[in-house]
């Protein structure tokens, strides 16, 4: 019973974190006029891939962080990499709102840096806050 209780209050403070990513991020986008141009250039990428590593912390509560940490590099470099991928109905998909904020729009080796710092960010900042 306590490990269920523990898992729970896991999941809600991931959520709750992925959630402040999310703000965060579209705040990079939104108000990135008003933020130096470093961070507006930079922060919003690092977030997005942060916010994955905090995603798959919500589905694996019960696995080492270092899992986490595989499968949300893995996930956002493969994301970047399928942007070299250019048919008609995935651009067409990637124009959208939701697509491009999801799948991005063309591919950076700089995101693949972007996608790492954050993630590690979040993972330093994860093991920390473990102990």
């Amino acid at each position: 019973m306590c490990l269920q209780i523990r898992d729970i209050k896991s999941k809600v403070i991931y959520c709750s974190a992925v959630l402040l990513a999310v703000m965060l991020g579209l705040g990079t986008r939104a108000y990135g006029d008003q933020l130096p141009h470093f961070v507006s250039v930079h922060f919003g990428d690092a977030i997005w891939a942060g916010m994955i590593y905090l995603a798959f912390r919500v589905l694996l509560t019960r696995h080492p962080l270092w899992l986490s940490l595989v499968l949300s590099l893995c996930f956002s470099f493969g994301i970047e990499f399928s942007q070299l991928y250019q048919a008609d109905w995935i651009i067409h998909v990637r124009s959208t709102t939701a697509g491009g904020l999801v799948l991005g729009q063309g591919f950076l080796w700089i995101d693949l840096v972007r996608y790492t710092a954050g993630i590690l960010f979040c993972y330093v900042i994860d093991q920390i806050l473990q102990y």
